[in-house]
């Protein structure tokens, strides 16, 4: 819950229902945290990956397959309230995340069920309407192509069905199983531009993007919008 400075906090409250959440990438560093926030709440998670984790978490179900199949896609979101994307387009799934988003707009517009991209913060701005994180000398090379690619995800969604239910997450710069971080319950929300703090850092730990992904899901506050999270 957005709390007046700009921060954020978990609020449990009995009114808050379970809910079905699918997360495409469940394994990942990312989606197991979310994974594991969201099992902590009592929502039924289901993870979908290519291969079953080497330590399963408490309460999340597990299946592998390619998302990447059709068939596979149809059975990772059947009966789920929300579906959340976490896939990095690297090695194997470069070029191939912005086809399955495609395919789970085409499959879940119309439908009850949101929509959840974790994305980069490549496409985020530096400034208010500046330049792109991505555009600027010192992105590395190496993750231009990933950053890229999501930033197209970003405008497919922007561009899709007014009836497809979606919200974008760029976590901040500095996020990554790099800079696992601690959990600390307290986070910002900001829009299109990167959130730094007073000494120009962007970061947030792993477990509190697990916790701004499952206070999105319980409350939502962010209708076809891309959102970024920060300390």
């Amino acid at each position: 819950m957005a709390l007046a400075d700009g921060r954020a906090s978990i609020i449990a409250t009995k009114e808050t229902l379970m809910a079905r959440i699918t997360i495409i990438g469940g394994t990942g560093y990312a989606g197991s945290h979310i994974a594991d926030e969201a099992a902590t709440r009592g929502h039924a998670v289901t993870s979908w990956s290519r291969t079953s984790p080497e330590q399963p978490l408490d309460g999340v179900t597990y299946r592998t397959g390619s998302v990447t199949d059709g068939d596979t896609l149809t059975a990772a979101v059947e009966g789920a309230d929300v579906v959340i994307v976490s896939l990095s387009p690297r090695g194997s799934m470069l070029g191939q995340v912005e086809l399955v988003v495609a395919n789970l707009a085409n499959k879940l517009a119309g439908t009850a069920t949101r929509l959840g991209v974790i994305g980069g913060a490549g496409s985020l701005q530096v400034a208010p309407g500046g330049p792109r994180l991505i555009d600027g000398d010192q992105f590395p090379d190496a993750f231009k192509a990933e950053a890229a690619e999501l930033g197209r995800v970003l405008d497919q969604l922007r561009a899709s069905e007014e009836s497809l239910k979606w919200f974008f997450v760029s976590p901040a710069a500095g996020f990554g199983s790099y800079a696992p971080g601690e959990r600390t319950g307290h986070y910002r929300v900001g829009g299109d531009v990167l959130l730094t703090d007073d000494e120009g850092q962007s970061d947030i730990s792993g477990a509190d993007l697990g916790i701004a992904i499952a206070d999105e899901i319980e409350r939502p506050a962010h209708h076809r919008r891309r959102f970024t999270v920060a300390y």
